[in-house]
Parts: structure tokens; sequence; C-alpha cells
């Protein structure tokens, strides 16, 4: 369940630090979203900072980049002065995250709970999903969707 390649880009809102982030907003350039699990966590960080050593690139191409968590607006903007991040993080208060069926059953030393899969969508210029990783591995990952942006153009 979820988003699908060749969908449309739903019309969904998260929360940001300047207001609220409309995601239909980004149709007319390409938009990757990215879904991650928590802030200031080892996996995260490094993804994060990934992403925002990549940002120039990202906007050379005409990309927008942004990254995703249940975490608060006001958590996001201590994360992000911690490390330097340049990337733009926001806050899912409104169920994006299952729309796009990221929330799934996850398994910790035995214990079952629900968490979000690590997991990256490419929209392109016009709104349709053309690229969707799940079970995202870090290294690297920031430069192979990079690379998948390119090959929009």
């Amino acid at each position: 369940m979820g988003i699908e390649i060749g969908d449309d880009l739903p019309d969904l809102e998260l929360a940001g630090a300047d207001g609220p982030i409309r995601l239909r907003d980004y149709i007319g350039k390409p938009l990757v979203l990215y879904f991650y699990p928590k802030d200031d966590t080892a996996g995260c960080t490094r993804e994060a900072q990934d992403f925002s050593a990549l940002c120039a690139d990202f906007a050379t191409d005409g990309a927008a980049v942004l990254g995703v968590s249940k975490d608060t607006v006001a958590k996001h903007a201590r994360f992000a002065a911690k490390y330097g991040l340049t990337v733009p993080l926001a806050s899912d208060e409104r169920g994006v995250i299952e729309a796009f069926g990221a929330w799934v059953p996850k398994v910790l030393y035995g214990r079952e709970y629900m968490g979000i899969d690590r997991s990256t969508w490419l929209f392109d210029s016009t709104g349709k999903l053309v690229r969707a990783w799940r079970k995202v591995k870090v290294p690297g990952h920031a430069e192979q969707v990079l690379k998948a942006v390119r090959e929009l153009a």
C-alpha cells in the first residue's frame, strides 16, 4: 500500500521551520523526499549530512530535497544546528509517512513496533513518482539519488 511508480505527488502537508509545507507546491521541479526514523541517531545523521553535502548539486540540477521524520520542528532545528545541516527537514504531523506506506512493522531485539522505513521517493517536475528506494542503506545513497535526478534531464 502507499504511493507507487507513476502516481502523482499527493496533496499532503508537512510542518516546516517556516510554516506548513505543501508537497504539491514542488510541482515544476524534481522533488527528492526522504523519510528517516529519528533525528540525531547515527544512520539518520549520516544520511542528513550526505544530502546536505550534495544540496548545492541537487539545486544546480533543479531539484528540491526534503527530509521527513516524525520528530518535531524544534527537534529538527536543534539537529540541523548541531551538525550544520543544510538539507531542509520537515515534521510529519498529519500522516504523510503512512500515506506513502513507509510506516511499517519493525522488530528490534525481539520486540515488535511500528516505525519509519528509511526510504526515498523521487518525483519528476510534473509530480509523477519515477523512482522509489525502500529499506535504504545510507552509505552512497545520496549520490545514487543525485545520479537518478541527473538522469531525468
